[in-house]
């Protein structure tokens, strides 16, 4: 976290390139942040950014003390979007919804490309709630029975899993009042990405193994496996992903932002990039894991509608032949698509 009053020293992957006077490709290249003594991030340890406090990295090159950051807890530091989740109890998903409620949404505030929120914003949020958890006993939430936004949805399912890992989509029909394909695909992701989890704690079980420790009924499993193996791919390309944005955010083709990736209706993965208005043509970037980096034709609607096919058309141009070329290279080659 951010802690209360050190907003003005955090510190980026770009902004320490630039205090060392390199190239983020070169930073990235050498790791100087992976060196022993070197000053842990301010990020939390599942963030795709890493962020640092600035004061301590610069008496760590300089060879002098290390300055120690205010301890505890504040309610003015700042949380990120999993540490934020984990005030609540819910996963990251639930709380990408929730962040646009406006008794949060007006807190948001946005350091190094990166969304953060008070912690006294997230605890009001957090005790206001209506309908938040489940009643001790009856296993039924505050207000069951009525039907829940969709971009609700995800997040009430993941409170009941909270309380009875064994849940079942019947469960959840009857609960928020869903239809039942809907239940069982919300279960089925919300299993995926925790049998993911548990995996990246312990890399020695695998995906069966795992959902028997979760407590994960084997009449779910199949769906939970196939969405945590969906999950695991996200989570490898993520990175490579969050590289190539940093370098078109360097390159000032792009403003700061964590790249989200979804998967396609017929199961590849994709992500989208926008891109800075008024300093290229281009609106924005796809990449799609079968056919590598395009352009995109669309601001609003940069991945467009899966039909099966290799996206074509006007606006659409391919960067380049490999799928992952390297994250240094992409801003040259945005430049040489710009007339």
């Amino acid at each position: 976290m951010i802690r209360a009053g050190r907003r003005g020293q955090v510190q980026s992957v770009a902004g320490l390139a630039e205090a060392l006077g390199v190239s983020v490709g070169t930073l990235r290249n050498n790791r100087p942040y992976a060196a022993a003594g070197f000053p842990d991030p301010v990020s939390s340890p599942r963030a795709q950014t890493l962020l640092w406090d600035g004061e301590q990295t610069a008496a760590y090159f300089a060879g002098e003390p290390m300055p120690a950051l205010p301890a505890g807890e504040d309610d003015e530091d700042l949380l990120d979007r999993h540490e934020a989740a984990q005030e609540l109890n819910v996963g990251v998903s639930a709380w990408n919804t929730y962040k646009h409620d406006p008794a949060v949404a007006e807190h948001l505030v946005v350091v190094a490309g990166v969304e953060h929120w008070p912690r006294v914003a997230v605890h009001r949020f957090r005790d206001s709630r209506p309908g938040r958890g489940v009643r001790h006993g009856s296993g039924r939430p505050q207000g069951s029975g009525d039907m829940v936004p969709r971009d609700q949805i995800l997040p009430r399912t993941e409170e009941l899993l909270n309380a009875d890992p064994a849940l079942t989509a019947a469960a959840v029909v009857e609960h928020l009042g869903v239809a039942m394909t809907t239940a069982m695909k919300s279960l089925a992701v919300l299993r995926g990405r925790r049998i993911a989890d548990l995996l990246e704690r312990d890399p020695h079980l695998d995906l069966q193994e795992a959902a028997e420790r979760l407590g994960y009924p084997g009449i779910t499993r199949r769906r939970a496996l196939a969405a945590a193996e969906v999950e695991l791919r996200m989570r490898e390309v993520r990175p490579y992903l969050q590289e190539v944005a940093d370098a078109l955010v360097e390159a000032g083709l792009a403003e700061p932002a964590e790249v989200d990736v979804m998967e396609l209706e017929g199961g590849a993965l994709a992500a989208e990039v926008q891109l800075a208005p008024g300093r290229v043509a281009v609106p924005a970037l796809v990449w799609d894991e079968r056919y590598g980096w395009r352009t995109a034709a669309s601001r609003r609607h940069p991945i467009g509608k899966e039909t099966g096919a290799r996206p074509a058309g006007d606006g659409i141009r391919y960067l380049a032949p490999a799928l992952r070329p390297d994250p240094a290279l992409v801003p040259g080659l945005v430049r040489d698509l710009t007339p």
